[in-house]
């Protein structure tokens, strides 16, 4: 039990107490998000405000650039996202969640594409291609972006992103040695699988009450 012990957690022994609380604050409230946003709740953006917000100044002490750019752009997404789900299509209803149109479909092969070069591009600035988990990052930056951006605009479909990126990053971030992260990812893919099937009960039905 120890030897599991030390695997999981021996890297924490090098960290500041207050960096590691930071880190268990940033993933309780990145759990949260997850959980309103299964619940179609407007608290799935302040929520994840906070979680990203710690994350990107870890992930930036870290030198996880890949990560810290995830994170900086779920803050963007997640005060756009914010403002849309507040807007009403009626004097009585606030926008409800559809299915992507072949439009957007099209806007999230370009977002995916741009997204890679952009990591590409960033990577070969600070000389990040040094390792397989370089190239990983890469191809789950660019998956967790078009969830982020169809989640903000209330699409049923972030969650297979969603689903997608999370089973990915749970033996990436146990890999890294942040073992907080990986269990948030392992909760993550749980919730997502039933925020999914909860979205699809409730689609195309706007809310009267925002939650």
């Amino acid at each position: 039990m120890s030897h599991i012990f030390d695997l999981l957690f021996s890297q924490y022994s090098g960290y500041s107490n207050t960096n590691i609380a930071l880190e268990i604050i940033a993933v309780i409230f990145g759990l949260l998000s997850v959980w309103y946003a299964k619940k179609d709740s407007i608290l799935v953006f302040p929520t994840g405000i906070v979680s990203t917000i710690i994350f990107v100044y870890l992930l930036y002490k870290w030198e996880l650039i890949g990560d810290m750019m995830i994170n900086a752009y779920y803050f963007l997404m997640s005060m756009y996202g914010w403002y849309l789900w507040t807007r009403k299509i009626d004097k009585t209803h606030f926008i409800p969640i559809t299915k992507t149109t072949i439009q957007e479909k099209r806007t999230a092969i370009i977002i995916f594409v741009l997204t890679l070069f952009f990591v590409f591009v960033v990577y070969q600035i600070f000389d990040k291609w040094n390792s397989w988990v370089a190239y990983v990052d890469t191809i789950t930056t660019a998956i967790f972006f078009v969830g982020m951006w169809l989640m903000a605009k209330k699409k049923l479909e972030n969650w297979i992103f969603w689903i997608i990126g999370d089973i990915i990053s749970v033996p990436l971030y146990l890999y890294k040695g942040y073992t907080f992260t990986s269990f948030q990812y392992l909760i993550f893919t749980i919730i997502a699988i039933y925020g999914y099937l909860a979205w699809r009960k409730t689609l195309n039905k706007p809310k009267t009450i925002l939650t």
